[in-house]
């Protein structure tokens, strides 16, 4: 069971990490794309 808990522990330490990753990728996207309709809109 101890192996067990520390297979899981790292596979949630993985996933969250994941998680921040695609949410900060998802912010930047969002903040581009207004920048760029911005730009465009005299």
């Amino acid at each position: 069971m101890n192996g067990f808990d520390i297979v899981m522990v790292i596979a949630i330490i993985l996933f969250a990490r994941l998680g921040v990753r695609l949410v900060t990728r998802y912010i930047q996207m969002k903040k581009d794309n207004k920048d760029i309709s911005d730009s465009k809109d005299p």
